[in-house]
């Protein structure tokens, strides 16, 4: 039926030349006038594919979003016999969104990854900074930007009597300092452990610093933020926007923030928009031309996922058929396993392969008249994938909508959720699974909605008033 069916442009010109890219955060500058608010101007980043092999940039942005579903998913438990702390970050190279935000006096402006999927906000830090394995294309790993303390007259070690070093390590931190013995001293001049941040591709090690967090109109005075001396694979510092008591949220005490993702169009365009932090109430205010549905109160089982932004996704449609997902994979159970979150982290969403396998299949059935490009499903690490030719004309695809709670839909448009690859004749679905190579590993959340498919959506997060809005946009600023 016509009315299941999106259109796709053809040809979609460089969908996927550059996967090997970032592109910024971004959302509605009108909110820029709001005194209660924060607009961060954002700059790209952008990384130039390599043209020997038109399939490597996808089947690393589907490796590294299949890594990322992993540890978010399968994330180790913080102990009190360990000085660590464990989280998962997604290098920005693979599809990622970057800001920049300023600490210090006079302050230094770092590169940040927004991440949503995880807690700690920490930058390349001091001139001894090491990155192994960084050398992607288009960065020098000994030309990466860092933060010097010594330039800094407000920058404090934080120490492991400081109450803040406890949002990360914990209320009995200092039975984990090194040297410090609470029954006997007071450990003041003992600073807050070592954290070490684990993620699917590296990790990132260093010390937990007091800074000021400078805006044009607001420094946020004693926030808590990581300088990583050593990291693997992780060229970028990360903005941790999770529900953790050391995200940027949290700090700052915002009721509300907002994003508007650029298409992962990947033409090296100098497109950018803005990432807006609310500080005041709304009142329970909702923001025009946007659904809601309530944030989902997150697993008590298990406290490795209390930081991620759970919703209650009741239904996916394919073409106008609802896909029967067992009930049990839509709401997560106590100890975490189940549910869907969504991560501004991962570039595909992540399906566990009893949901990929419908919906996939649901694809199938209604593009039946379409013969499967094998060999294209090799070469990019995505399936099913589809000879789409259609000449100059547009070609129908069935429609895409997640339904959720509250009866909010989001209907994608069809690049959302395909992508032209190699050709403009071959169409992928540009969501992943586990257990395509070597056994699934179950558990954890079963749906992880990545950015790539909320590109040109308006989404907020209403902090005060616990529900995730989202509604269409054309994100970029000069439209």
């Amino acid at each position: 039926m016509e009315h299941n069916r999106a259109t796709f442009p053809m040809p979609y010109p460089h969908i996927i030349l550059c996967l090997l890219c970032l592109t910024t955060l971004t959302s509605l500058s009108s909110s820029s006038s709001n005194p209660n608010s924060i607009t961060l101007p954002l700059s790209p980043f952008y990384t130039n594919h390599p043209s020997s092999d038109p399939f490597q940039s996808l089947k690393l942005a589907a490796s590294a979003s299949l890594t990322r579903a992993h540890h978010l998913k399968h994330r180790n438990t913080t102990t009190t016999t360990t000085s660590s702390v464990t989280t998962e970050v997604h290098p920005k190279s693979y599809g990622g969104y970057s800001i920049d935000l300023q600490f210090g006096t006079p302050p230094q402006t770092s590169s940040f990854v927004l991440d949503t999927g995880s807690s700690l906000v920490w930058f390349p830090c001091s001139s001894r900074y090491l990155c192994s394995s960084c050398s992607f294309p288009n960065i020098d790993p000994t030309k990466i930007p860092k933060f010097i303390p010594k330039n800094s007259t407000s920058s404090k070690l934080l120490s492991c009597t400081n109450p803040k070093c406890g949002l990360v390590f914990g209320s009995n931190v200092e039975s984990r300092c090194r040297g410090c013995n609470p029954e006997t001293q007071n450990c003041t001049d003992i600073t807050c452990p070592t954290y070490i941040l684990q993620y699917g591709l590296g990790s990132t090690a260093g010390l937990l610093l007091s800074e000021n967090l400078d805006f044009p109109s607001l420094i946020v005075p004693d926030f808590i933020v990581g300088c990583s001396l050593l990291s693997i694979r992780q060229p970028s510092g990360i903005a941790g926007f999770g529900r953790g008591l050391e995200s940027l949220p949290s700090q700052m005490g915002l009721k509300r923030f907002s994003y508007c993702l650029v298409s992962h169009n990947f033409d090296d365009s100098t497109e950018n928009s803005d990432l807006v932090l609310q500080i005041g109430t709304s009142g329970g205010r909702k923001t025009g031309g946007l659904s809601y549905t309530p944030f989902r109160k997150n697993p008590e089982g298990n406290s490795v996922f209390r930081e991620y932004y759970y919703v209650s996704l009741k239904k996916i449609v394919v073409g106008g058929k609802r896909v029967k997902v067992p009930i049990g994979l839509l709401e997560p159970g106590a100890d975490g396993n189940g549910g869907t979150i969504v991560d501004s982290g991962s570039t595909f969403t992540f399906m566990e392969r009893p949901v990929f396998e419908l919906v996939a299949e649901e694809f199938e059935k209604q593009m039946k008249n379409f013969t499967r490009a094998k060999e294209v499903e090799t070469q990019s690490g995505l399936s099913p994938c589809f000879n789409v030719d259609a000449g100059d004309g547009d070609v129908a695809l069935p429609e895409f909508t997640f339904g959720f709670k509250g009866g909010a839909k989001m209907a994608l448009p069809a690049a959302n959720y395909f992508s032209f690859v190699g050709s403009d004749n071959v169409v992928c679905l540009t969501i992943v699974s586990d257990g395509a190579v070597g056994p699934a590993r179950a558990g954890g959340p079963a749906i992880i909605l990545g950015n790539y498919q909320q590109q040109n959506y308006y989404v907020e997060y209403d902090l005060e008033n616990e529900r995730f809005g989202f509604g269409p946009r054309t994100c970029s600023k000069g439209t």
